[in-house]
């Protein structure tokens, strides 16, 4: 059995191209015993550009 995080992320002035935001967030949930498997978009704005995804990380329940 896996247990799942989800870690919303806003994509915009502070992450996004050069941004190493996201890196924090996944070393985080490495030392919790997770791991990093993918991420999820959950809003596009109306020119396909991704605006918030989801982080998703797993581990042995």
């Amino acid at each position: 059995m896996k247990a799942y995080e989800y870690v919303n992320i806003h994509i915009g002035k502070l992450v996004g191209a050069g941004s190493e935001a996201h890196r924090a967030i996944i070393d985080e949930y490495a030392a919790r015993g997770y791991r990093y498997v993918g991420y999820i978009p959950t809003n596009i704005n109306n020119y396909g550009k991704i605006t918030d995804l989801d982080l998703v990380f797993e581990r042995d329940a």
